[in-house]
């Protein structure tokens, strides 16, 4: 699954059209490197606040979208909400984003709040193997 694109509005008339993204210096005044990816909005603008308490959610945690995203959502809420049609870990949801975990959490805990998403713990295997199991692999090395 390929994560969501924004698309870039083309400059109305009048206006000086912005350098494109890869010629577009980095904040150092140094051109940016071939290839390299920057993020152009700061992180605590797609965050929002984040001053509020957050959900317990940790790397693994699956979250699955409940609605489709609302109007009122941020691009960031909005894509998060697409992703989820399937149960994602938040660190593929990270990835697929390219944004930190901690920003991720914040985005999540607004959804949750909305109850627009729903986490839900991976699935856990057994703890301790079975002991017919193990016993097979046991005897299967042992012929070899």
């Amino acid at each position: 699954m390929t994560p969501p694109r924004r698309q870039r509005r083309s400059p109305g008339p009048g206006r000086p059209a912005a350098p494109a993204p890869d010629d577009a210096p980095t904040p150092d005044g140094a051109p940016a490197k071939e290839g390299e990816v920057r993020n152009p909005e700061r992180l605590f603008v797609i965050g929002g606040e984040g001053g509020g308490e957050r959900a317990d959610i940790d790397l693994v945690t699956l979250i699955v979208a409940r609605a489709d995203p609302p109007v009122s959502a941020t691009p960031e809420q909005a894509a998060l909400l697409r992703l989820c049609a399937a149960p994602l870990s938040v660190a593929e949801l990270s990835a697929y984003l390219s944004l930190p975990f901690s920003v991720v959490t914040v985005l999540l805990t607004d959804l949750l709040a909305a109850e627009l998403v729903q986490a839900r713990a991976p699935i856990v295997r057994q703890k301790v193997a079975d002991r017919n199991l193990l016993e097979a692999v046991m005897h299967g090395l042992q012929k070899l």
